[in-house]
């Protein structure tokens, strides 16, 4: 497994809570904590807008993508809206995630708790090409229940 150097800065006033950071030898993502200063409740069908503490630099050619954790998702119906959510190598704001609660009782999120999880990609620049035509595949153009 390949490693990458990613430089972190907690905001001020988070630097009691626990850095991101590989809950599992062969995890993909690492979890982020809820900066919040006091519990939070969120409302079934309610979205809010919640700190993680954190600010990083990624390197060029890379991005971070914000996921859900799935113990939320199956314990409280609780997911994030913009899934993934993107942050970019030039982005040097706090991150953030929007919590959802799909779920049919109120939520209630604690400072440090572990609300999303975070996975660094290699990202690509594509050149597009004009063409007149796309190559024809088995697939070509069905898609939304094509294949049942």
């Amino acid at each position: 497994m390949e490693h990458l150097s990613v430089k972190i800065l907690q905001t001020e006033g988070n630097e009691d809570l626990q850095l991101p950071q590989y809950m599992s030898e062969h995890a993909s993502g690492v979890d982020l904590s809820a900066a919040i200063t006091h519990e939070t409740i969120i409302q079934p069908g309610e979205r809010l807008l919640i700190p993680t503490g954190i600010a990083i630099a990624l390197p060029a050619g890379f991005e971070a993508q914000v996921r859900p954790r799935s113990g939320l998702a199956v314990n409280y119906g609780i997911g994030i809206l913009n899934t993934p959510g993107t942050i970019d190598a030039d982005y040097r704001g706090e991150i953030k995630v929007i919590l959802i609660n799909w779920g049919r009782e109120p939520f209630v999120v604690k400072r440090g708790d572990r609300i999303a999880q975070m996975v660094i990609q290699k990202v690509y620049k594509a050149s597009f090409e004009l063409t007149d035509s796309l190559p024809i595949t088995s697939r070509n153009a069905g898609g939304f229940g094509h294949s049942g």
